[in-house]
């Protein structure tokens, strides 16, 4: 998932792990190296990186070497930067091959503090994530929560479907207000985003075909 502009610093600042627990000061130096070590498996350069996914060399530079808090839009950035599913970043649980996801056993972003996702969840809801193409996520997003500052824009196709609450899906600028039950598929290489402008938890599922997150 690719930026169409730069502002990268609302949703994600590089915050020093100075003053962060060291439990989570660990994970950040953990999903850090696995950038770091992805890229260079890739044969990229930071510079390349950058360019790719619209952060700035500095940004990831920080977040390679666990100095910068990074939100999940941008480790999906990233993430489609390197061509791999955002699932690779999910840490603390191990691969499995069965088909079927408990609940309990869904993969969580838990390299990210709950501040830098803005009290959003994001869940996986399919076992596989090296193989596969499709990609499954269950979405929890609060009052407030908004990615315009950050669009996004990459290939394949998207559907999304509310199950409690209301969601804004802005495509090219376009308004999209859904509620519990309603649904919507649009093509990924259109700048889209999402806000909850409501007082309610919004929950929905969100498919990606190909695996662009």
């Amino acid at each position: 998932m690719s930026q169409v502009t730069q502002r990268e610093e609302t949703p994600m600042t590089a915050e020093s792990t100075t003053h962060t627990p060291p439990a989570t000061s660990a994970l950040l130096t953990t999903v850090g190296n696995k950038i770091r070590t992805m890229r260079k498996e890739k044969g990229m350069t930071l510079a390349q990186l950058s360019e790719i996914t619209g952060l700035s060399p500095a940004i990831v530079s920080q977040i390679e070497r666990g100095l910068a808090n990074p939100s999940f839009t941008t480790l999906a950035q990233l993430a489609h930067g390197l061509d791999i599913p955002v699932g690779k970043f999910f840490i603390g649980q191990p691969d499995t091959k069965s088909p079927v996801v408990r609940k309990h056993e869904r993969r969580n972003l838990v390299g990210v503090t709950k501040k830098s996702m803005g009290e959003a969840v994001y869940e996986l809801l399919t076992p596989e994530l090296n193989g596969g193409a499709l990609e499954a996520q269950w979405i929890e997003t609060p009052p407030g929560h908004d990615t315009s500052a950050t669009p996004f824009r990459h290939s394949g196709e998207e559907f999304g479907i509310i199950l409690a609450g209301r969601k804004d899906i802005y495509l090219d600028g376009e308004c999209h207000s859904l509620e519990a039950g309603d649904s919507i598929t649009f093509s990924s290489d259109i700048p889209h985003w999402y806000k909850n402008s409501y007082e309610e938890v919004c929950v929905a599922i969100w498919v990606n075909a190909p695996h662009a997150w």
